[in-house]
């Protein structure tokens, strides 16, 4: 027998071990081609060492290695170095832990060399099939970073010959993690792993679509449901025995962060496409809340790292403990043999340790929604969540969102554009999104919430509309989400209600929490409003710098100027440019004018028309540039047709306290004319309120300048709206305004009694001026003294206030600088009846100029 030749193509018994060096790609990018190719010449060196020291033969290397051994001894040997080996070298070149998975494993394979013209053309000099390959490779993928999985073939031949390693050998570390079915291979396997102590994980492998543990007949759906039949009180019982056991302590809406995909598809193109579908697909949980991708640049920015820097194992648990958030989740991405596989990792924070993974294959890169939809689900369901509510709240990615990837990206550019602020930018994006597909009912809903802060309803209104015909593509979040802004933009006087429902349904969605404040804001409840801002201005949220801005300006109505400052200058360069110009206005309103220009943007940082620094000179008494920012104002708003009405409001208060009031009343019947016409021929039911109110308070002006037509237009329009008249501000304006008539008829005592009755603490700032007034002309001097007060104590409102998109500011700072004078002279004359009369005249007329 042997003296028999040997047959080349018979099968031979040997020892297969496969490596893959985890996160190879990552660590490329991380440190770049020309250090990276150092690392791993290191690395070769490494392996042909150890390749030297155990006789092992290399037939394949690249990410991975797959060598054989004579002795199953000889390939453990290799990876108990080679793990020693990785640890090193990471170490020698800072780069962290390197670290590889590893499977072992013990059968026959066919072995031939390649012809030279073959090996000259690019194969390899040797090749080796069988079995016993794919077999390794199985156990290989299972494996976690750093482990070593051994088939039940080899396991016990290394149990005997371990003792050769001498003290090593006793010092291994053993488990068993039981029976797991592999993909192609038909019979049951046990699964087993070895490793040196604090180097192995010794943790269950990890299960993907090639490999799942085999779960016993008692565990199985079936037994449990005749279990159900046999004991109807095992219902319960049985749920909690089936139901997956969250990895870590996870309770219903805890936070998680999703680090960055690693895409290694080799398309980068798909980055923001992809991370948005795993965000789009995580958010439809009402369990499992996700932190905001602003939010974790921001947390990485005060960690001082770049707030571009790759969220990976290490900077995502950094990120995850300082926000709060128990879990970090890690996607990834990848095209093996025609096969996108998706796959995700959950790690907890503290110990940087996976405590789930899952994974799915599709064909081609269009079925990687539905692989996402499917790895999601996966988690959502680790982590607690039932699966009645997984099959209630969610819906196919492709159907809630987009099959376009390229859609995705525009969207996820145009969500990160409006959590800064960039309105102008997130539209567009959203825009771009809508080309690829114009069925994605999300990207609607963008583009209409960006117009709607833009203050060009009318051009969001088609939108809406087509939002609206796609209703039954959004997630039920997302549907309650579109009817409240149908109710906002239809029926404001109901807006408050609309998104307070939604926030007590989603009590962490804070889009609703924002948009429930900003509503109150609207209706001057400054103390309700600030309990739902507060709660959406938090790290976690996607729009935090939105929800903070809203915070300042709340504190600034309520007169808190250090706090108001204080929140609009948080976020520093990061926020919203509406933070900063609310800087200026609490600034100006606490009376640090110099402070307040000192801050004010550059005109090619400003992409909306704000009024406040026409408001801050007609506030310091410098009429000539009040009129001249009021003109510039006027100018740039003409573009926008609801901005270039509300535009002609400012521009009339400087020219009244410029003393051209013939001037004035001319601006103010052109606004009221615009305002008329815009209300009888409305785009949504929000701009109507606004022109409503901005006719108001434009008529309320002319009136007080002796000119009472606007007033008459005013309220003639007014009684043909009845639903128009009945809501706020619009109706208790009509009473100012009717009330200012009755003082002008020598009626004060009625006026008195119209005004008091919505005088609440919500009533608007005019209602105050024409009260101190109408008690001026009722000579009761001590009563006006009290309205005089309250106006020169709340100028931080008189910024503040919503009014008609904030165009009557100007107005409205004006009189509360009057009011500290009307105060004083009423203060100092006590008794006096004359001065009732100089104060009354005073209101009448512009302040002397004081340039």
């Amino acid at each position: 027998m042997d003296g028999m030749p040997h047959d080349a193509n018979a099968p031979q018994l040997r020892t297969l071990l496969l490596t893959d060096l985890c996160d190879s790609t990552a660590l490329v990018e991380k440190l770049g081609d020309g250090v990276a190719a150092t690392l791993f010449r290191d690395h070769d060196r490494l392996v042909l060492e150890l390749q030297q020291r155990w006789r092992g033969r290399l037939i394949d290397r690249s990410d991975g290695l797959l060598l054989l051994f004579e002795r199953p001894l000889d390939g453990l040997g290799f990876a108990l170095d080679y793990r020693r080996g990785l640890d090193a070298l990471g170490r020698a070149h800072r780069v962290g832990p390197l670290l590889a998975r590893a499977g072992l494993h013990v059968g026959e394979v066919l072995i031939w060399r390649n012809s030279e013209e073959a090996v000259n053309a690019g194969a390899k000099p040797v090749e080796v099939e069988g079995l016993a390959k794919p077999f390794a490779a199985r156990l290989m993928q299972l494996a976690r970073p750093g482990q070593i999985l051994l088939s039940s073939v080899v396991e016990p031949l290394l149990r005997r010959s371990a003792r050769e390693l001498g003290e090593r050998g006793d010092a291994l570390q053993w488990r068993t993690h039981g029976r797991w079915l592999f993909k192609g291979v038909p019979e049951v396997q046990e699964v087993h792993e070895v490793g040196e102590p604090g180097l192995a994980p010794l943790r269950g492998p990890r299960g993907d679509a090639k490999a799942r543990r085999d779960i016993p007949a008692w565990r199985r759906p079936a037994a449990l449901a005749a279990e159900v039949v046999l004991a109807t009180g095992m219902v319960v019982g049985g749920w909690f025995m089936t139901r997956p056991e969250p990895a870590i302590a996870f309770s219903e809406r805890d936070w998680v962060v999703v680090g960055d995909l690693r895409n290694m598809t080799g398309q980068t193109v798909l980055d923001d496409s992809l991370e948005q579908a795993f965000r789009l697909s995580l958010e439809q949980s009402r369990y499992v809340n996700v932190l905001s991708e602003l939010k974790v640049r921001d947390t990485l920015s005060r960690m001082g790292r770049p707030m571009l820097a790759l969220v990976d194992r290490e900077v995502g648990s950094e990120v995850a403990i300082r926000d709060g958030a128990l879990g970090l989740v890690l996607p990834s991405v990848s095209e093996v043999g025609g096969q996108v596989h998706v796959s995700l990792e959950l790690v907890d924070p503290r110990t940087r340790e996976t405590l789930f993974s899952t994974s799915a294959y599709g064909v081609g890169m269009e079925s990687t929604l539905e692989s996402i939809d499917e790895v999601t689900a996966s988690l959502r369901s680790a982590l607690g969540e039932g699966s009645v509510a997984l099959s209630k709240d969610s819906k196919p990615l492709p159907q809630v969102a987009t099959r376009s990837l390229d859609a995705l990206r525009a969207y996820a550019l145009g969500q990160e554009a409006y959590g800064t602020g960039n309105y102008v930018q997130a539209r567009d994006f959203y825009k771009r999104a809508i080309s690829f597909d114009p069925e994605f009912a999300l990207a609607h809903i963008g583009v209409m919430r960006a117009y709607s802060v833009l203050d060009q309803q009318a051009e969001g209104m088609p939108y809406l509309r087509k939002a609206q015909e796609l209703r039954a593509n959004l997630k039920g979040r997302d549907q309650v989400y579109l009817d409240a802004w149908v109710v906002q933009l239809e029926d404001p006087e109901h807006a408050a209600d609309a998104w307070m429902q939604m926030a007590k349904m989603y009590p962490d969605y804070f889009p609703a929490l924002t948009n429930t404040a900003f509503a109150l804001e609207v209706h001057n409840s400054y103390e309700q409003a600030l309990d739902f801002a507060s709660r959406a201005a938090v790290k976690q949220s996607e729009f935090a710098q939105v929800s903070m801005e809203l915070l300042g300006r709340l504190r600034l109505a309520r007169g808190e100027f250090d706090e108001a400052r204080r929140i609009l200058s948080s976020a520093g360069d990061t926020g919203t440019p509406g933070m900063r110009i609310w800087q200026v206005a609490a600034l100006a309103a606490a009376g640090d004018f110099a402070a307040a220009e000192k801050l004010w943007p550059p005109d090619d940082q400003l992409k909306l028309t704000y009024f406040e620094r026409v408001s801050m000179y007609l506030d310091e008494g410098k009429w000539r540039l009040a009129r001249a920012e009021a003109d510039r104002v006027h100018a740039r708003a003409g573009k926008d047709a609801a901005r270039f009405r509300q535009s002609h409001l400012p521009l009339a208060v400087a020219l009244w306290a410029m003393g051209d009031a013939d001037t004035s009343k001319q601006v103010l019947r052109s606004a009221v004319d615009a305002a008329l016409t815009a209300v009888r021929q409305p785009t949504s039911g929000m701009d109507q309120r606004d022109d409503a109110t901005l006719a108001l308070h434009a008529a309320l002006l002319a009136q007080r300048m002796g000119d009472p037509s606007p007033a008459a237009a005013v309220s003639a329009a007014l009684k043909e709206n009845d639903r128009l008249a009945s809501i706020q501000p619009v109706k208790s304006l009509a009473t100012v305004l009717a009330a200012r008539q009755l003082i002008l008829a020598e009626k004060p005592d009625e006026a008195i009694a119209s005004l008091n009755a919505i005088v609440d603490g919500t009533e608007p700032l005019q209602a105050r001026v024409a009260l101190m007034e109408a008690y001026m002309a009722a000579g009761e001097a001590d009563a006006a003294l009290v309205q005089a007060r309250w106006l020169a104590g709340n100028r931080g409102r008189a910024y503040a206030e919503y009014g008609c998109a904030w165009c009557q500011q100007g107005l409205n700072v004006v009189d509360a600088r009057l009011a500290e004078r009307h105060a004083a002279a009423l203060a100092a004359a006590a008794g006096d009846r004359g001065v009732l009369d100089r104060r009354l005249e005073m209101t009448r007329l512009p302040p002397a100029q004081t340039q």
